[in-house]
C-alpha cells in the first residue's frame, strides 16, 4: 500500500465502500478514513467519527471538539488552517479513529472495532509515528492492547489525560474525549506536549513529504 502524499484525505487509498460491517454500511452517510500528514510524527486516534465528521468526511473536524483540537493542532504548529476549516492543512499529524463508521443511534460494538483494525493497524504501520495520541478511554484501551504492557483495564483517561504512557515502539499521549474537555483540560495537553515531547530531539524530525 502506497502513500499519496498530494491528498491529505485518505492519502491510503482505502477502501471507500467497505461493507465488512453490514449495519453500519446501512446507515452510515461514507466512511471517514485517515486524514493528514503520512510523514507525521504524531498520530490521533479517536473512537468513531462525528455526525459533523461524517458529514464533512474529515476526521475531527465540523463541531465544537473538532474546532478544540484544530485550534490545539494550530497552536502546536501542526494546522496551517482555521479551527473551523473543512479541509484543515495539516503537517506532521494524521488523524483517524478505531471505527470508520458512525451508527446514529449507538456505539461500535467490539466486532465493528475488531473489523475495522486492519485499516488503523495499516495506517500505523505506514505512518510509523513517534507519538500517538489516542482519544478517549476506548480508544486508549485498544491501543493499550498492542503497544503497552499494562491491561487495558488498568487505565483511567481521567487521570491519564497529558501525560505520557511509554509503549512498545510508541509513546501515548491520551486526552479525555474532547466534548468532555475543559479549557483547562486542553491547555494541559499543549503544555505537556510542548514542555516535555517538544523540547527532545527527535521533534519534527520527519517533517512532510513532499506533495
Amino acid at each position: 500500500m502506497d502513500a499519496d502524499q498530494r491528498e491529505l484525505q485518505n492519502p491510503f487509498g482505502m477502501d471507500a465502500d467497505c461493507q465488512n460491517c453490514p449495519a453500519l454500511a446501512e446507515c452510515r452517510e461514507r466512511i471517514v478514513h485517515g486524514y493528514g500528514d503520512v510523514g507525521g510524527e504524531f498520530l490521533v486516534v479517536g473512537e468513531t467519527p462525528s455526525a459533523a465528521a461524517e458529514e464533512n468526511g474529515v476526521p475531527f473536524t465540523g463541531d465544537a471538539g473538532g474546532r478544540r483540537l484544530q485550534r490545539l493542532l494550530g497552536e502546536l504548529g501542526f494546522s496551517r488552517s482555521p479551527p473551523d476549516a473543512d479541509l484543515p492543512e495539516l503537517q506532521n499529524v494524521f488523524l483517524t479513529y478505531l471505527t470508520r463508521c458512525r451508527h446514529p443511534e449507538r456505539p461500535a460494538t467490539d466486532e465493528e472495532v475488531r473489523s475495522c483494525e486492519p485499516f488503523l493497524n495499516a495506517e500505523i504501520r505506514m505512518i510509523n509515528p513517534q507519538i500517538i495520541l489516542p482519544v478517549g478511554q476506548r480508544a486508549l484501551e485498544a491501543l493499550a492492547v498492542d503497544y503497552t504492557t499494562r491491561a487495558p483495564e488498568s487505565f483511567d483517561i481521567e487521570t491519564e489525560h497529558a501525560t505520557t504512557i511509554r509503549g512498545r515502539g510508541f509513546e501515548l499521549i491520551p486526552m479525555k474525549r474532547l466534548p468532555e474537555q475543559s479549557d483547562a483540560d486542553t491547555d494541559s495537553l499543549r503544555d505537556h506536549l510542548t514542555e516535555n515531547v517538544f523540547t527532545r530531539d527527535y521533534r519534527q524530525t520527519k517533517g512532510r513529504r513532499e506533495r
